[in-house]
C-alpha cells in the first residue's frame, strides 16, 4: 500500500500527500475531500484501506490513528450550492484543492484518487482506484468519508423527514420516497436526477 509513496520518495519528494473525496454520488449535501501526509518511511497500518471497505465504527477509530501518525491532515468542502453551480466534478476538484491548501505542511508531491488533477502548481499523479493502492489516499478517503458522514448526521437534526443519518444523502428507495413526498429540502442538489423532477413538481 505504500509503493506509490516509495516511488515518489525515490525521486526526491519529501512531503507526499494522498488526496481523496467522499460524496460525489449523493443527491444532497456537500462533497468533502481530505489530504493526508505521512512521515516517510510511511507507517504501514494494515487497517488503513479504502473507506468503502470499512464499517463506520472502524473508520471512526482509524481517524484518531491517522491524525496521531500523520504529519498533516487537511479537509476541504464544496457545498451543495457550489455543486449545482459548477457541476460535481469541478466541485470535487475544488474540494481537493482546498484540502491540500488546509494542510499545515505544503506537499511537494500529491497522489490524487481518480482520473483528474485539481488546480495546483504542485506536482500531481492521478491514480485510478488509488484508495486501494496508496496508504495516503486510503487514509484521506477515511478522513473525508467520516467528515462527510458527520455533516449529514448533523443535517438529519435539521431535516429529519429525509433520514439523512441513515443513507447520508444517497439515492436510496427511502430517500427518493421522501423527496417525492416532501419535495427537496435546502441541501438537496437541484441539478441531480432524482431531485430535478420533484423540485419542479413541488415548486422548490
Amino acid at each position: 500500500m505504500d509503493l506509490l509513496e516509495k516511488e515518489a520518495a525515490s525521486k526526491g519528494c519529501r512531503f507526499i500527500a494522498g488526496v481523496d473525496e467522499a460524496g460525489r454520488g449523493p443527491l444532497a449535501g456537500p462533497v468533502v475531500a481530505a489530504a493526508v501526509i505521512f512521515p516517510f518511511p510511511t507507517p504501514v497500518n494494515p487497517s488503513i484501506k479504502d473507506s468503502k471497505k470499512l464499517s463506520a465504527s472502524k473508520r471512526s477509530a482509524l481517524v484518531f490513528d491517522i491524525h496521531r501518525s500523520a504529519l498533516a491532515v487537511g479537509v476541504g468542502i464544496a457545498w451543495h450550492d457550489e455543486i449545482d453551480r459548477v457541476n460535481i466534478l469541478r466541485a470535487s476538484l475544488n474540494a481537493m484543492e482546498r484540502a491540500v491548501g488546509a494542510l499545515a505542511i505544503r506537499p511537494d508531491f500529491v497522489l490524487v484518487d481518480g482520473r483528474f488533477p485539481f488546480k495546483s502548481d504542485i506536482n500531481q499523479r492521478t491514480v485510478i482506484s488509488g484508495d486501494s493502492l496508496s496508504i495516503s489516499i486510503a487514509a484521506a478517503s477515511i478522513i473525508a468519508k467520516t467528515a462527510r458522514d458527520g455533516i449529514m448526521e448533523a443535517y438529519h437534526n435539521v431535516f429529519p423527514a429525509y433520514n439523512f443519518k441513515k443513507h447520508k444523502g444517497y439515492g436510496t428507495e427511502e430517500h427518493l420516497s421522501a423527496i417525492k413526498r416532501f419535495g427537496p429540502c435546502p441541501i438537496h442538489r437541484r441539478t441531480f436526477n432524482g431531485v430535478v423532477f420533484h423540485r419542479s413538481k413541488h415548486g422548490a
